[in-house]
């Protein structure tokens, strides 16, 4: 009966150092990736956020609003499609797409690839569009300056108290969708903000709807572009 324990107790030890080596080995790329884009004087961003926060959009709404003065190059990573890049590349970006096939988020070493095999002279600003997802994400830094959680009022109010490790590892949050607040009277948008606040006081936290544009200066002043 011990020897069938001591059997079960190795595979679990061996699976905790891989895991820690890939997270040192992260670590170690996205300090690389964080190099290469301050000797390229780009300023970089991570957005995460679920599956229909609407993070698409909003790049959408900001790469239209700083393609006329800035060099932009944005990093799509999803499942299997390009058509976050395509939506996004036809307001004045390079989108570069990155599928992760069973891969639940992009990791430093996604972006470290494109760094390092894409010409990337003359861009000034980053935007990395992570996988929609808010949970697989924040085991892989990725070596932005900035990283952005995005939810939206019809994920729930909850959804902030629900996935908090994200809250506390960025420098942004934004509150989406808050056109739809008429019809989700449940919803209470100060709550939310109170959430992310407990979660990590150093958070710019910020209302906003894609659709409309309300607060989207408001996002920009805080990417401090």
């Amino acid at each position: 009966m011990e020897n069938d324990d001591n059997e079960h107790v190795e595979p679990v030890k061996r699976i905790i150092e891989l895991n820690d080596d890939l997270l040192a080995n992260n670590e170690a790329l996205a300090q690389k990736n964080a190099e290469i884009c301050r000797e390229h004087g780009m300023k970089t961003f991570d957005i995460v956020g679920a599956i229909g926060a609407g993070k698409t959009l909003i790049l959408e709404k900001l790469v239209e609003r700083l393609a006329s003065e800035h060099k932009i190059l944005v990093i799509n990573g999803d499942v299997t499609l390009r058509i976050d890049a395509d939506r996004i590349e036809k307001h004045g970006a390079k989108c570069i797409q990155i599928n992760t096939g069973h891969e639940c988020a992009l990791n430093a070493y996604h972006i470290y690839n494109v760094l390092k095999k894409f010409d990337i002279s003359g861009y000034d600003l980053l935007f990395i569009e992570n996988v929609g997802n808010l949970i697989c994400p924040s085991d892989f830094v990725l070596g932005a300056d900035m990283r952005i959680v995005i939810v939206s009022i019809t994920e729930g109010e909850h959804v902030i108290r629900k996935h908090p490790l994200l809250f506390k590892m960025s420098q942004i949050a934004v509150i989406n969708k808050i056109d739809l607040l008429p019809h989700l009277e449940d919803i209470s948008v100060d709550r939310m903000i109170e959430d992310a606040l407990k979660i990590n006081p150093n958070l710019s936290v910020i209302t906003l709807s894609a659709k409309t544009g309300e607060g989207l200066d408001e996002l920009l002043v805080a990417l401090n572009i």
